[in-house]
């Protein structure tokens, strides 16, 4: 089945300002689907595919986040491209269904086939329960799933836990309760904590999920980006960034993280090796009479590319002369807590056994951790990063 069957195509002359783009900027490069479908298979297929969906019957108090795509297109296509040739393909939008659930199905598909071939779509919605059928996508592909959300607040229904209805402000009980389960993390950035219940809190410490307040990581948003390395599919909230930076969200709030601590994060997402698809969620140009948001969100969008073509490929941790091995000892354990460096990049990872595990294959897990993380087990003391992952691999 070609997917050119759940798209409608885009014109991309509406966004140019002029007859024709230059010659650097995105709207020159980027393949559109216009006339043609593009091509996703063969050695000039795309590194990259952008794709929007249409459909914010799920937004909850957000009706027109539908809009966003066009919107966002009009000013991506206008950004200028790195010291690097990109090969992104824009497969137009994703129509809403008959049902929301008609809605679900084609992204899943969509996404699922994209990662099978290799190729990272960037999606552009749309409401934030979009991220479920996101995270549907990974169901076939045999692996363990770790999801990280950049979110005020934890999409959560914490009275009706298993019944819950399926929308914006509940798709995490959906992911978190899906069956055959594969989720093995799910890390919330940013949140706030006075819209976060401390039932909500209570689980994901219960489960030993992650949660990092938005207060942890302002002015040190190095802090976040293990969480996001850590991240097989980033979904991005737009209602996380402060309304003066991005008003146009019906939902916004006054606190949160600012339009550059949003774009680094974006760019995180894109240097990790393991992140194969991110969303970026709740635009709604209704409430953007400037564009601001929609300048915020494409340029967003130019981070994650750049952090994509900005990749060192020291994930998975080969050849081991890449890397640098540091070993430690705490006075409670009997064994080691062992850190890896990369040489490439500086970047940190530990490695947890599994202890008692049915796995066979695998002696441990690696986790993306900090610098600090290991001068933390230098001094004697158990990075929290660890004991959670020892948690889940029981």
């Amino acid at each position: 089945m070609s997917l050119s069957v759940f798209f409608s195509p885009v014109s991309v002359q509406e966004f140019s300002p002029r007859e024709r783009f230059y010659k650097s900027q995105f709207g020159d490069s980027i393949q559109a689907f216009e006339d043609e479908f593009p091509v996703l298979e063969g050695d000039d297929k795309p590194q990259l595919v952008i794709f929007g969906v249409e459909e914010d019957r799920g937004a909850v108090n957000n009706e027109g986040a539908s809009l966003a795509p066009q919107a966002v297109r009009k000013h991506l296509y206008q950004l200028y491209q790195g010291d690097y040739k990109i090969k992104i393909a824009d497969l137009g939008n994703i129509r809403a269904g008959d049902t929301v659930r008609d809605t679900y199905f084609a992204v899943k598909t969509v996404v699922e086939e994209l990662i099978k071939q290799d190729i990272v779509p960037i999606i552009i919605g749309g409401g934030h329960d979009l991220t479920y059928a996101q995270y549907l996508a990974y169901q076939n592909l045999e692996q363990r799933v770790e999801v990280a959300i950049v979110d005020a607040k934890f999409d959560l229904d914490q009275e009706q836990v298993e019944s819950a209805l399926l929308n914006s402000e509940t798709f995490l009980n959906h992911i978190i309760l899906h069956q055959p389960d594969y989720l093995f993390n799910l890390n919330n950035i940013a949140y706030q904590t006075y819209l976060v219940s401390k039932e909500s809190i209570n689980m994901y410490d219960k489960l030993f999920f992650n949660a990092t307040r938005v207060g942890a990581i302002a002015g040190k948003m190095d802090q976040s980006e293990p969480l996001i390395r850590a991240a097989d599919m980033v979904s991005f909230d737009i209602g996380a960034i402060r309304a003066s930076e991005a008003c146009g969200n019906a939902n916004a709030n006054p606190n949160g993280l600012f339009g550059d601590e949003a774009c680094q994060l974006a760019r995180y997402a894109g240097m990790s090796d393991k992140c194969s698809s991110i969303g970026f969620y709740e635009f709604n140009p209704k409430y953007d009479p400037l564009g601001q948001t929609a300048m915020l969100v494409s340029q967003m969008i130019w981070c994650f590319v750049d952090g994509y073509y900005n990749r060192k490929q020291d994930a998975p941790l080969v050849p081991k002369a890449s890397y640098i091995i540091y070993r430690t000892t705490l006075e409670s354990m009997d064994h080691e807590l062992v850190f890896v460096k990369s040489r490439k990049s500086d970047r940190w990872w530990i490695q947890v056994p599994y202890f008692g595990s049915k796995s066979v294959n695998e002696r441990y897990y690696l986790v993306p951790c900090r610098y600090e993380d290991y001068q933390l087990a230098v001094s004697g003391e158990m990075p929290d990063l660890w004991w959670r992952t020892h948690q889940k691999l029981q």
